[in-house]
């Protein structure tokens, strides 16, 4: 269990030694104390970022504990970095910048491969959209799947559901597409109608569209993967 720091926004001091205002404290029985008062002063602050500084930092330093402070918005606690020994982090400086060459060639093979990755589910996710929805125009399909399955974005296609191909998940994705292209849904978002209500009125106009693009139009040949290719 690793010991936590918090950054305090507040104008707190020390309640052993009065010293502040703290940027970092720990709560120790409900009260704050300094880092020097609590054996951690002569750590070193590492902000985050940096994952293979970090790891190694860690690895090397004895003692060490993890910065957090507080998200108003987000209402929890986000980390900020580590407090670990001056000597432990030049020692991972030093590990790092000695093979830094190769960590960046691991990581561009591991961008191309993300990619490559990336460009096949995008093409099997728009295959599905067009399976589901016949009439759907390729170039809308493409454009579906390419907004729902954008890495790290948590839209529906990176549920796990999404990355199944769950018919459900891809047609969330299809009706919200046609929520925000197709109908005034974001002006009316920007008129003050609440989500919810918005989304009601608007649900015959999108039922309409999805039963049109359910039914293939004239002269619609097999399905095939969408061509997302360069």
């Amino acid at each position: 269990m690793s010991l936590v720091v918090f950054e305090s926004r507040k104008q707190i001091h020390c309640a052993d030694c009065r010293q502040g205002p703290l940027r970092h404290l720990v709560r120790e029985s409900g009260v704050p104390r300094c880092l020097d008062c609590t054996d951690l002063g002569h750590l070193v602050y590492l902000p985050r970022g940096d994952t293979a500084l970090t790891r190694r930092s860690r690895e090397a330093s004895s003692l060490c504990a993890v910065v957090v402070r507080f998200n108003r918005r987000r209402h929890r606690y986000e980390r900020l970095g580590l407090l670990v020994e001056e000597a432990a982090l030049a020692g991972a400086e030093r590990a790092c910048l000695a093979d830094s060459e190769a960590r960046a060639r691991r990581r561009e093979r591991d961008r191309r491969q993300r990619a490559a990755e990336d460009t096949r589910f995008t093409a099997a996710f728009a295959a599905e959209i067009v399976r589901l929805f016949p009439g759907c125009p390729a170039d809308r399909a493409v454009a579906i799947a390419t907004h729902a399955s954008v890495r790290g974005s948590g839209r529906v296609g990176r549920t796990a559901a999404g990355r199944a191909l769950d018919e459900l998940a891809v047609s969330v994705a299809v009706r919200a597409a046609v929520r925000h292209t197709d109908t005034e849904y974001e002006a009316l978002l920007m008129a003050g109608v609440p989500r919810f209500a918005a989304r009601a009125r608007l649900a015959a106009r999108i039922d309409a569209v999805l039963d049109g693009w359910r039914t293939p139009h004239p002269g619609h040949t097999s399905p095939h993967a969408p061509d997302l290719s360069p």
